[in-house]
């Protein structure tokens, strides 16, 4: 069987004990196979139903906004990741679907890692499953119950021992997904 090699892996921050066990899992990922860690955060937070952009600032405050964003970033994540120096930080500006696409042809990861804050949760205001489904790349879902409720888009499935599960451990992503609502 043919499947992609994981180069880098991609990680999309929330602060939620959902977002600490995704991210956990990326950097497990990231430590067996020896490669980069790429954390992302958006200026305009991916998780929530409604965009709230921040357009209209000056050019001195949206720049303010962005160290401020990612020296929140970095000292969040910085004692997290231990010893391990592989990591990366960016502040997205764009939305998220068009800025993945971006970071994903710079091949800046190769599977995406997201935390499922909760059951109906949001990801570039549709729900996180139809997000991850139709995604082109492999995504991870953890969460929303324990760290060990882990979902697989189609092509993450083909990951499985890339991504060091074992069979059963994991569910893959259909229509009547339980991260969606009732």
């Amino acid at each position: 069987m043919t499947t992609t090699a994981i180069d880098n892996v991609g990680f999309c921050a929330h602060y939620s004990p959902q977002g600490d066990w995704a991210f956990d899992f990326a950097l497990a990922l990231a430590r067996r196979h020896r490669r980069q860690l790429n954390i992302f955060h958006f200026l305009s937070d991916p998780y929530a139903a409604v965009y709230e952009g921040i357009d209209r600032l000056s050019p001195t405050a949206h720049e303010q906004i962005l160290i401020d964003r990612e020296r929140e970033l970095r000292f969040y994540y910085d004692t997290r990741l231990g010893d391990y120096l592989e990591a990366g930080f960016r502040v997205c500006e764009d939305e998220e679907w068009t800025e993945l696409h971006r970071c994903l042809c710079k091949r800046e990861f190769q599977v995406l890692i997201l935390g499922v804050p909760g059951h109906g949760a949001v990801f570039g205001g549709r729900p996180i499953g139809d997000f991850a489904r139709s995604f082109v790349c492999p995504v991870v879902l953890v969460g929303p119950s324990r760290p060990e409720e882990i979902h697989l888009n189609a092509p993450a499935a083909l990951l499985e021992d890339a991504l060091g599960l074992e069979p059963g451990r994991w569910s893959r992503l259909s229509r009547m997904a339980a991260l969606e609502p009732a």
